[in-house]
């Protein structure tokens, strides 16, 4: 495999460094709020986002009251990003079908899918006002049918983002509370005097945001492990430096830690995206955050084929895969470990993070190796079930279970088994002992 870097982004072990200050942070303010509830929650809103009133739960008239501050045309856009996010996310709903077979004659077995009964959404907003991270949680666990969503945001220079809080509403929210960070989470999962815990967490946010997260999975559920949103461009001559650069940058100005990385075979590109890159930082107004996340995670790859280009990106496994390329489905059928693919110059990752209908709550640091993004599926439960309609039936499964119970030891379990061979079957079988090999029976 021929691969250059070109460029570099901060060592692995200095990555490593931040997450160990995170990780002690997230957990002593977690320990505060699982001990002092609402007081934590309150002294932890004063102190990182200045915000102290009198309830964190919005009423329904402030709802409405921060609504009618929008625009027509805001609304509408809110609106239209929602049903297409809607319609693909019932279309997902309805391919997840409920099943009940006969295994056998007599033996039923079948699966049921049911809405995990409670979720928090965090829908990050303290530097840029997450809109669309509403529609991706609260509107989807709306349409799996989930029977109580609260949703938590901070609040947008000193008060509730209307855009946010309509979008959750609207969204189907049942509970809106103006909290954010750290606090946000942990009241939602630990509970407080005020906030009834759920059972499960999701939404993006920052490092703290998704570090809390990770100490409460298990306590309850969660969407994914996450970290800061990652983008690769997948790109060869086809392209030009220009849509290249404006990619990585695009997604470089979530945060100071954003890898944006470049896999091209094309030396004469990844030269001029370099280029390219250096004259937007000049220009955007984001170029602060964007710039840094460049300096430190920014990466450009040279590879010699198409085959290591597809080799390195899945041993990366990029949340956002934008491919740009002469042979964008080659890509689509042969990468195994993303995010997320955006497929050819006339789509980009913001299609997908805002309004295009497919979920931007997406897999970082490689967890695309072994899950996907949030999608109705993940507030969906399948839970099996299994039934016994006639006596020959559980006269032969209990003979083959006495027997494999006992295979392993396990004679407690036998003599269930047993006791339905006995009573249903007719046979004498001494407590603890193998089930006979008849032909009544097997």
């Amino acid at each position: 495999m021929a691969i250059t870097y070109l460029k570099h982004g901060k060592p692995d072990k200095e990555r490593a460094q931040d997450d160990a200050k995170t990780k002690a942070i997230v957990e002593e303010i977690l320990l505060d709020i699982e001990t002092r509830g609402d007081r934590a929650v309150r002294d932890l809103s004063v102190k990182f986002d200045s915000y102290n009133p009198q309830n964190f739960k919005l009423t329904d008239q402030e709802i409405s009251d921060l609504m009618a501050t929008l625009s027509d045309r805001e609304l509408a856009d809110i609106k239209f990003a929602q049903e297409q996010v809607r319609n693909f996310a019932q279309a997902q709903r309805e391919s997840m079908l409920d099943i009940e077979i006969e295994t056998l004659p007599g033996v039923i077995l079948g699966h049921k899918n049911i809405p995990v009964q409670s979720v928090g959404c965090y829908v990050p907003g303290g530097k840029f006002p997450m809109v669309a991270s509403a529609h991706m949680s609260v509107l989807t666990a709306s349409v799996a049918g989930v029977p109580r969503i609260i949703a938590c945001t901070p609040p947008f220079k000193g008060k509730p983002n209307p855009a946010v809080i309509a979008a959750m509403h609207l969204g189907g929210a049942h509970e809106i509370y103006v909290i954010g960070g750290i606090q946000a989470v942990g009241a939602m999962a630990i509970g407080t005097e005020t906030i009834e815990p759920v059972h499960m967490l999701v939404g993006p946010g920052n490092a703290f945001v998704a570090e809390a997260k990770r100490q409460l999975f298990g306590r309850v559920g969660i969407d994914l492990f996450a970290g800061p949103t990652e983008t690769m461009v997948i790109a060869d001559d086809t392209v030009d430096a220009e849509l290249c650069a404006t990619d990585l940058l695009g997604q470089a100005e979530h945060g100071y830690n954003s890898p944006a990385i470049l896999v091209t075979n094309s030396e004469k590109l990844a030269k001029a995206t370099m280029i390219e890159i250096d004259r937007l930082l000049q220009i955007i107004p984001t170029a602060d955050t964007a710039g840094k996340s460049w300096e430190d995670y920014g990466e450009v790859i040279l590879c010699e084929t198409y085959e290591d280009m597809l080799k390195i990106a899945d041993e990366i496994a990029s949340e956002h895969v934008q491919v740009m390329t002469d042979r964008d489905d080659w890509f689509l059928e042969h990468m195994t470990c993303y995010g997320a693919l955006f497929l050819g110059a006339r789509t980009n990752v913001s299609n997908g993070d805002k309004v295009i209908g497919t979920n931007h709550t997406l897999p970082t640091k490689k967890a695309g190796r072994y899950t996907g993004g949030l999608w109705v599926g993940k507030f969906l439960k399948t839970h099996s079930y299994q039934k016994i309609i006639t006596d020959e039936a559980a006269a032969k499964i209990g003979a083959y279970g006495s027997r494999l119970c006992l295979l392993e030891g396990f004679v407690g379990h036998a003599e269930q088994c047993n006791l339905r061979v006995r009573r249903y079957g007719g046979v004498n079988i001494p407590y603890g002992g193998p089930a006979p090999h008849k032909d009544t029976i097997e």
